[in-house]
């Protein structure tokens, strides 16, 4: 019996609707996999867990669930988002990397938080000039401008500021957090689109000016098919970049052009209240087939993490990007996730898997 997990915490809606709909289609699929909530009684290290597949939808507000997440990890248990990769990452960093990979973003810059850290005094901050260069990057990133944390997410402590005073009245309220500065794109349209398991996208119209529970467009125009495919490829071509296998990303259109603005949401918005019905149906049945899909295809005792075209051409000595390196650097073969696989339902996998064993048996 394979089982799957899922760990989360306030949400109401789609941690039971995930749950019944992977035992439906495992009933129907006549194959060996469970899925339930995810229950603690005790961690101890090392310790193999009962659980294949992890789906992580609470642990960037509890550091106890990502401890126990990285030790199951390393039990061999597939945790989905990679909880080494999800505690390293930050949207500072994705912006940058976003400039390497060719996909346009604001211009953004980070800045130092505004009290002193912890443990730290000003000769902790040698190396940083007082005061900074506020007039080059007044000058780069222009007004209006948002001001937002590096790290984190829901709309916490997000500024939009029109001019210097305005900012560093937002700077003094900000404390020990470091901040980003960001051009504001001013946009013809916007969309926020569901990625899972980096194959199967879902394009949302949005619009991050209403209220929170009116920003997802209903009945809204079709999509033209020439943009809908723009949007997806620049999704997924940020997915895999980064490794997140359960993501949202926001793209905001400005003279055609699509601008990635937020698209570090490793545990993105769900809700049935809140997304509403035709966007939760595909969450719900995409997200069980990619746990179907990871439990079908789990290998017991290794390591079933995945990691993103970032960190496997870092590991492999392969430049990311054509050009990056002296082209006397000798390329090694990495072991990537194909960019040209067609998305597989569970239940086309299941039957590949069962297939793949009578063989074996023969």
């Amino acid at each position: 019996m394979k089982k799957i997990g899922i760990l989360f915490g306030q949400e109401k809606t789609f941690p039971a609707a995930f749950v019944e709909r992977v035992n439906k289609k495992a009933k129907e699929m006549n194959t060996d996999i469970i899925a339930e909530p995810v229950m603690i009684d005790k961690v101890v290290q090392g310790e193999p867990l009962k659980y294949h597949v992890i789906i992580d939808r609470i642990s960037q507000d509890v550091p106890f669930y990502r401890a126990f997440l990285k030790n199951a990890a390393s039990s061999g248990t597939a945790v989905i988002n990679n909880p080494f990769w999800w505690s390293a990452d930050e949207k500072f960093f994705n912006n940058a990397l976003m400039t390497k990979i060719g996909v346009p973003v604001p211009k953004t810059v980070i800045l130092p938080s505004n009290q002193l850290p912890p443990d730290t005094n000003q000769n902790s901050f040698r190396n940083l000039s007082f005061p900074l260069d506020w007039e080059g990057i007044f000058s780069y990133i222009g007004f209006p401008a948002y001001f937002k944390p590096h790290a984190g997410g829901g709309w916490k402590s997000v500024y939009k500021v029109s001019n210097p005073e305005e900012l560093f009245k937002a700077y003094n309220e900000t404390e020990q957090l470091v901040m980003m500065l960001q051009e504001e794109i001013k946009f013809e349209e916007y969309f926020r689109c569901y990625c899972l398991d980096r194959q199967d996208v879902w394009v949302m119209p949005y619009e991050p000016r209403n209220p929170h529970h009116l920003r997802y467009v209903k009945d809204g125009p079709p999509i033209d098919p020439a943009k809908h495919k723009m949007l997806v490829d620049v999704v997924l071509k940020i997915n895999r970049a980064l490794g997140y296998d359960f993501n949202t990303v926001e793209l905001a259109l400005r003279d055609g052009i699509p601008y990635a603005i937020d698209f570090c949401n490793p545990a993105p918005d769900a809700e049935l209240a809140s997304v509403g019905e035709v966007n939760f149906e595909w969450i719900v049945e995409a997200a069980s087939n990619m746990a179907i899909r990871r439990a079908v295809n789990h290998r017991e005792g290794l390591n079933n993490l995945t990691w993103g075209d970032f960190v496997y051409s870092s590991a492999n000595n392969d430049p990311l990007l054509e050009g990056a390196y002296d082209e006397s650097v000798k390329k090694k073969p990495v072991n990537k996730i194909s960019r040209s696989r067609k998305s597989k339902s569970a239940d086309e996998t299941v039957k590949a898997e069962k297939k793949s064993k009578k063989t074996k048996a023969a």
